[in-house]
């Protein structure tokens, strides 16, 4: 009797992390996440726009809070706080992480040292390459759906593309 394994179904959220259509896309992600729980795998994807001065520290600084196992938590974090880092700047991405009990050192160093440059800019081009524009967008399976122009039936429209995906195994 062979058991079958089916891995999760992938959404890339292209997200930013200064955008406040960003901010309200959190409430269809944690639906998402409670009625998908581990058979949907949801992945921050970083798209920085050039008008949000702040978003590509908090790109960066959200990769570091990753590493130390935090990477959703904190992106929501800052998402609540977009007019807070759009007029106090990089320092609202450390009390960020001593709000969450990250080492805002480590994060601090990091936005100096830019270890996490090439992986922000991987997603940024990754991002470009495949028609994203704005944020936040949402890729699963070959859709993208562009949640900056509205997201008015966006979460309807990824829970029809994931139960299909999942009804395929």
């Amino acid at each position: 009797m062979s058991e079958t394994h089916t891995s999760p179904v992938v959404l890339d959220v292209w997200c930013e992390l200064q955008c406040p259509d960003c901010h309200q896309a959190l409430e269809d992600i944690r639906a998402l996440r409670a009625r998908y729980g581990d058979r949907l795998e949801i992945r921050l994807r970083h798209f920085p726009l050039e008008k949000h001065k702040h978003s590509y520290a908090a790109a960066q600084a959200a990769e570091e809070a990753a590493e130390q196992g935090k990477g959703w938590g904190y992106a929501e974090a800052v998402l609540a706080r977009t007019a807070d880092l759009a007029s106090h700047g990089e320092k609202v991405l450390l009390e960020v992480a001593r709000e969450l009990g990250l080492d805002a050192e480590e994060i601090d160093t990091a936005l100096i040292d830019g270890r996490h440059t090439l992986t922000v800019d991987a997603d940024h081009a990754e991002g470009k390459a495949i028609g994203v524009t704005g944020t936040p967008t949402y890729v699963i399976g070959d859709e993208r759906l562009d949640g900056g122009q509205g997201q008015e039936g966006l979460r309807e429209r990824v829970e029809e593309i994931a139960d299909r995906l999942l009804a395929q195994g």
